[in-house]
């Protein structure tokens, strides 16, 4: 039950014992004995009263805001990582972003592991406080073993996380992208007052983490999710995964940045050119174009709105959620991804079962990766905060 009470207060400081023991569905003296053992170890403090409701009013509980403990997340894409520390309020201290590391370069690996390395240097970060690291990537990752098996197993990307386990002496877990970003949506965004709910990550490819039941839906071999792998593009061009007509070659932010580069290259006046110039990652160029107002950009970014809609419809009438959920870096634009997108689930969904589906654009946006991945290693290790 300790466990269950640290994660409870991580992500949810002040609550009183009677709120924790109703989540639980424990008995208030059982929950009030772990609570008195975890304040005697100085782990969890007093700090305040609930809000009153007709009686005496409760006493409110919090981790400990002295404790100096911290987790290390590296959040990783398939052109750019971002490593972050952060405390125990969820709050982060420190963050190197936009590192970019080409995941199909043979030494992203040693990159990775060098970026780490000069981050816990440069932040001069005591690892004995640190509880554990998390990592995030793309690819059929599977928590339990550890392994990314998107990669042969002569890569050195098939087990990172065996190898910064050893170079950094620290428990490790790993995780797939999407479904850490599904989980922070659960924990601190859009997914919170819904049960049953489907994330889109919308970044360089399309990716899905399903929540039903409140929890993760990974399916037999941890591989469910794959949205962006549905055969659906009428183009044939080929995907990363060696197939041809996945949604991912149409529906995603790739997709927009290369046909935004096409209609530039045939004479086609846009501010993209000039933003790509100037920033490290060319999806902030194209988010940042967006926003300014460009129509080459704007129009782009319809098209594979659209095309996403045409997914999600295939998904609503499979899963039947009560919320889709737009996250991811494609959540900055999603106002103007939202109308492309509900103008499809129109077209091909059939109405009776679409109109119990709402539509939601994140306010996590690019953050819920990271937030995500601190919270893999709170949910495995969040014990480690015990003397």
């Amino acid at each position: 039950m300790i466990v269950e009470i640290l994660r409870m207060l991580y992500y949810k400081p002040m609550q009183p014992i009677a709120d924790i023991a109703n989540s639980l569905r424990r008995s208030i003296p059982s929950v009030t004995k772990q609570m008195n053992d975890l304040m005697t170890k100085n782990v969890i403090v007093e700090k305040g009263y609930a809000a009153s409701t007709g009686g005496r009013k409760a006493i409110q509980y919090m981790l400990n805001e002295e404790l100096k403990h911290s987790i290390i997340s590296i959040a990783i894409d398939q052109f750019y990582t971002s490593i972050s520390l952060t405390n125990l309020k969820a709050e982060i201290i420190s963050s190197k972003n936009n590192i970019p590391i080409d995941l199909s370069d043979r030494k992203a690996t040693d990159a990775i592991l060098e970026a780490l390395n000069i981050f816990i240097n440069s932040n001069q970060i005591d690892l004995k406080q640190v509880i554990g690291i998390g990592v995030s990537m793309p690819g059929f990752v599977d928590t339990d073993t550890g392994l990314n098996e998107s990669y042969n197993e002569d890569s050195s990307l098939y087990n990172i996380r065996e190898l910064i386990e050893k170079k950094f002496h620290l428990p490790t877990i790993i995780d797939n992208d999407s479904r850490c970003v599904a989980w922070a949506e659960k924990k601190f965004g859009s997914a919170q007052d819904s049960s049953h709910s489907l994330v889109i990550n919308l970044n360089w490819g399309v990716g899905l983490g399903i929540l039903i039941n409140d929890d993760i839906f990974k399916g037999t071999s941890g591989y469910a999710g794959e949205f962006s792998h549905i055969p659906l593009s009428e183009t044939l061009t080929l995907c990363s995964c060696g197939k041809r007509g996945c949604l991912e070659v149409e529906a995603s932010i790739s997709a927009a940045v290369r046909n935004i580069e096409r209609d530039i290259k045939n004479g086609e006046y846009s501010i993209y050119e000039k933003l790509a110039g100037e920033y490290v990652n060319k999806i902030e160029a194209l988010i940042e174009a967006v926003q300014i107002g460009d129509q080459v950009a704007i129009n782009n970014i319809g098209k594979i709105g659209y095309l996403l809609g045409k997914g999600i419809s295939t998904l609503i009438h499979i899963l039947n959620p009560s919320k889709i959920i737009i996250s991811g870096r494609g959540a900055e634009i999603g106002h103007i991804l939202a109308p492309h997108i509900q103008v499809a689930i129109n077209e091909y969904s059939i109405p009776k079962i679409a109109k119990k589906t709402t539509l939601s654009i994140s306010s996590l946006h690019k953050k819920a990766q990271q937030i995500g991945t601190t919270a893999l290693v709170i949910e495995k290790y969040i014990t480690n905060i015990i003397n």
